[in-house]
Order: structure tokens, then sequence, then C-alpha cells
């Protein structure tokens, strides 16, 4: 377990967390998803991995792409720490087919809301179909959960 797990926190980088916005706003009204690893809890790379679905209310990795990410995960030591994806019309909170395909318990998911004006990001462990919400906080400072 990743330092992030432990203490029910998930921290970000200013510049990464900007990277995740900038990215769901970049393909809406479509999903977007994508991977950050590292390691001790810190990181180390942000992959964007395209949207193989092209969905706007699904997402499917492109397997080429993830493939990719993960063999240089493995070529670094690092950890998948979390995957992430855009809602683009509904809250940041996982779906049904989110929990259903959540195949990494280990990783830490977070989702961008994009149903406001402003981008709502949450952080969620997934484990055996339960959601567990962990503190996001973006450069030390705690981000605001969105509603539920």
């Amino acid at each position: 377990m990743t330092r992030a797990q432990i203490d029910g926190r998930f921290h970000l980088d200013r510049t990464t967390y900007e990277a995740i916005i900038a990215h769901a706003r970049s393909d809406f009204p479509y999903e977007v998803c994508g991977l950050l690893a590292g390691e001790d809890g810190e990181i180390a790379k942000h992959y964007r991995i395209p949207n193989a679905a092209r969905s706007m209310t699904y997402y499917s990795m492109d397997p080429k792409a993830m493939l990719q990410a993960f063999n240089e995960m493995d070529e670094h030591d690092w950890d998948l720490l979390a995957i992430y994806h855009s809602h683009t019309h509904t809250e940041a909170f996982p779906s049904a087919t989110d929990v259903e395909l959540a195949f990494y318990p280990d990783a830490v998911y977070l989702i961008v809301s994009l149903q406001e004006d402003e981008p709502v990001a949450r952080a969620f462990n997934i484990r055996d179909g339960k959601i567990t919400e962990r503190k996001l906080y973006v450069g030390g400072a705690q981000v605001p959960a969105g509603s539920r």
C-alpha cells in the first residue's frame, strides 16, 4: 500500500492536478482517462491514455497505450498509484460500471466531474465492490469534496 492509502489521503502536486483537469476538459463532452505512476506515494509520471470507447458515459483505456505505460512502470519499478477518468455529465462518484470494472484494488481511483462550471475531483479506493473515499490534497491543501 502507498502512503496515500495508509493515511486515507491522496496527494497530488499542483502541476499534475492541473494537467488532469486540462486533460478532462480537452475532449469534452467525451470522457478521458489516464494513469499516475510512482513510488512511495510520490507521482513520477502522468500517462494520458486515449479512451478507446470515445464515449460520453464510459471509458475504456486504449490497450496499446496502457501496455506501453505498464511496461515503462515495470522498467522503472514504479507502482500504479492512481487511475483517473472524467465524468462529463455526472458527479465525481464511481458509477456502477466504474465499480464493476475496478480491477486494481491497490490503486486510487480519481474522478473529475465536469457537470458544473468548476471541475470537482474526488479520490476513492474500490475494493471488492466497496467504495471508500479518500481525502484529496493538491499542493498540500485539502480539496473540498463534492456532493454525496
